[in-house]
């Protein structure tokens, strides 16, 4: 075995999962990804597609960056998700493109379900849950203003059972990264 091909073949994609992990890790014990993670993450991701193609790799990964932020963002702005996961996502659009960042979100996303289920299965407040669900899908549907309903959101977070989405970020990143052989 080549260690060389093993260590450096896609190694962008590795240093991506590096981070994921690490922001998974930071997000389980303070529910939060901290800006000295995502920051220099999104910035070195746009460095290195501008080093690699010139403009047309600022203008990939700025892309990138953007679909990483608008798959997140509608959460974000009515309070259901945290500022940190939404930049966690542009940074893997800044260095690894719009396409694969939008299938690790889809991917995300399932895996985001499914531990949210297994979450409310293990602590067994069903019908609490349950009535939480409907009533933030009705604001949702009922509440215009993405202000008012970040408002309700924040006012209701203390009592809210919380996941820490960084965690299936990086399940699902890294998932649909080993599916289609990228690592």
């Amino acid at each position: 075995m080549d260690w060389n091909v093993v260590l450096f073949e896609n190694w962008q994609v590795k240093l991506v999962c590096l981070v994921l992990i690490l922001a998974a890790y930071i997000d389980g014990k303070q529910l939060r990804v901290p800006n000295w993670l995502t920051f220099p993450l999104v910035l070195s991701g746009i460095a290195y597609q501008a080093w690699c193609s010139g403009w047309l790799g600022v203008e990939a990964a700025v892309v990138g960056l953007v679909v990483g932020l608008l798959c997140l963002l509608p959460l974000y702005s009515v309070g259901g998700m945290g500022a940190g996961d939404v930049k966690l996502m542009a940074g893997i659009g800044a260095w690894l493109g719009a396409s694969t960042t939008f299938s690790a979100f889809c991917v995300s996303a399932v895996v985001g379900a499914v531990l949210a289920v297994l979450m409310v299965v293990r602590r067994g407040d069903y019908r609490e849950h349950y009535t939480n669900f409907w009533m933030i899908l009705s604001e949702f549907m009922q509440i215009q203003n993405p202000r008012q309903l970040s408002q309700i959101a924040a006012e209701r977070k203390p009592r809210m059972l919380l996941l820490p989405y960084a965690i299936p970020i990086c399940i699902g990143s890294i998932g649909y990264f080993a599916f289609t052989g990228m690592i």
